[in-house]
This record gives structure tokens, C-alpha cells and sequence, in this order.
């Protein structure tokens, strides 16, 4: 096996081809990290959440990480780290087009709001919770693969 690093053209190859990644975010000194499901478009990723604990540390401090990992057969990988900052994208003036393009290319998948609306808590907060579009913006992003 052989690890190797990833052109930036295979890296966005990696994202396009994924919806699931995991973001890291941090507040404090605290890390979390939790799944997320995204779209990449024209160096965005976009994403939908539910208030929480993410958004929370996003809104501290907006510098993310975005993990994407590709399992093949025989050991065979692929990593994509994505390094960004948080935008969000509120209903208000001056937002209206970057939130509808979210909303546009996040509505082509079926699970797009997943796991962003399902959150485990008992009993339910309310029968109304305000939704959050937002993007990363990419700075940097770089991958390497196993083969």
C-alpha cells in the first residue's frame, strides 16, 4: 500500500462526489465534531442545522474543519480535509440569495436536512425551531489517498 498526496482537482472530485463529512469546530479550547451533511458549490460548502451545540461553537469562533472519507476495497482510502471559515446565511435582507442557493442545492437530495433537524432530545423543545442555512467558506483544502 501506498499513501499519496491528492491534486486539489481530485480533492473537490471527493467532495462532490460525498454529502456526509464530519466538521470540527471550537469554542474554548473545547473541540466537538459531528456529522454534518453538506453540498460543495463554487468554494462553498453548504449546509443546513437545527440551533445547538455546533452552531453555538461556529458562531465563537468560525473557523471549521470538514473531514470526507472514501473506504475501497482492499485497505484502499481517500481523505479530504477542508480548512474554512462559518457564514451564516439568516433570513433577513442581504442574505435572501446565498440562503435560496443553499436551500436550491441542499433540496436536490432526498436526506438533505438530515441529521441537521433530527436531534435526541426528550421532550421536544418545540413544535417550531428556527432552521440555519450556512456555508464555509474554503481556504484550504488538501487529501490524501491509500491505494
Amino acid at each position: 500500500m501506498q499513501i499519496r498526496t491528492m491534486s486539489r482537482l481530485e480533492c473537490t472530485k471527493v467532495l462532490d462526489e460525498h454529502r456526509l463529512c464530519r466538521i470540527a469546530c471550537s469554542r474554548d479550547g473545547r473541540p466537538y465534531v459531528v456529522p454534518l451533511y453538506f453540498v460543495r458549490d463554487d468554494g462553498y460548502l453548504y449546509a443546513f442545522s437545527m440551533p445547538g451545540q455546533k452552531i453555538d461553537f461556529m458562531r465563537a469562533n468560525p473557523l471549521v474543519s470538514v473531514v470526507v472519507e472514501e473506504h475501497g476495497p482492499n485497505r484502499q482510502w481517500k481523505s479530504v480535509v477542508v480548512e474554512g471559515r462559518y457564514e451564516e446565511l439568516p433570513d433577513r435582507i442581504g442574505f435572501k440569495q446565498q440562503r435560496e442557493r443553499a436551500w436550491s442545492l441542499l433540496s436536490h437530495y432526498p436526506d438533505w436536512w438530515e441529521p441537521g433537524a433530527l436531534k435526541p432530545v426528550l421532550p421536544p423543545v418545540s413544535d417550531h425551531s428556527p432552521h440555519i442555512f450556512f456555508h464555509i467558506l474554503v481556504d484550504q483544502v488538501s487529501g490524501r489517498a491509500a491505494e
